[in-house]
């Protein structure tokens, strides 16, 4: 099934009445590259919406600077053996590729540019995993202080030997998809998956379009079995995160 990038536009034009997210000039959106996953949760997969340079250039900024990710605990980040992977942060503006593919996530999702949280280039080793959870907050002071996580992107960076696919326990779509012993996970079964392929990407919507968190959307990534698994995730809010952060450092 293939998703019209005019639907997700009408679905969230409630969400953003002054929308200007796709007042670009690098509209490289095909969207016959992209398939509905999932009904409930929202999920819509790109195909290829990386070249491998671009892939390749992303892991080459992170590399050298990754620390352990850490997971939300009131308003900041604490180490947890839920989530074992190594990460950096890029700023919007970081270079000119950057840019060129933060206003493409933009073009894409019909979100502005502006609410998307810095970009965070993740590493998962063998054995490293994040256990299912949901990226939209569910503390009120979060809320208030940051807007909420309306959408996530995942841009996969690399090709995974066996693991390390991105689960969705709760989709409707679990009970429809075909999967092997041999090439899936143990892990993978347990939900509908998604497995990374290098330059493919993923967007899934966190919230309803009353604001409440979708429960469906609850995901998680697979423990790697074989090889390394680079992602690059970004979040995009329902207000201004660019705004947020210069009257922080003001």
């Amino acid at each position: 099934m293939v998703s019209s990038p005019i639907i997700i536009f009408s679905l969230f034009i409630s969400f953003f009445p002054n929308l200007n997210a796709y007042k670009s000039d690098v509209l490289f959106i095909g969207p016959s590259h992209v398939t509905q996953l999932s009904s409930n949760p929202r999920i819509f997969l790109y195909k290829k919406f990386l070249t491998k340079d671009e892939s390749d250039h992303i892991i080459s900024l992170a590399k050298g600077k990754l620390k352990r990710s850490t997971v939300l605990n009131g308003k900041s980040g604490v180490i947890s053996s839920t989530r074992t992977s190594s990460s950096v942060f890029l700023s919007k503006n970081q270079d000119e590729i950057i840019t060129k593919i933060e206003h493409r996530i933009a073009a894409w999702t019909f979100l502005p540019i502006e609410n998307g949280e810095p970009m965070q280039v993740l590493r998962y080793e063998n054995g490293q995993k994040y256990d299912p959870h949901y990226d939209a907050f569910r503390n009120e002071d979060n809320i208030k202080l940051w807007g909420n996580r309306i959408a996530t992107v995942l841009l996969y960076l690399s090709n995974v030997g066996k693991g390390g696919e991105t689960i969705f326990p709760h989709s409707q779509a679990k009970h429809s998809q075909k999967k092997d012993n041999e090439s899936w996970s143990e892990c993978a079964m347990d939900g509908y998956s998604v497995k990374a392929v290098k330059g493919d990407a993923l967007l899934f919507f966190n919230l309803h379009l009353n604001k409440s968190i979708d429960m469906k959307s609850f995901h998680g990534s697979c423990p790697v079995i074989h090889g390394n698994k680079w992602t690059a995730t970004k979040w995009i809010n329902t207000i201004s995160f660019d705004n947020i952060l210069q009257k922080k450092n003001a």
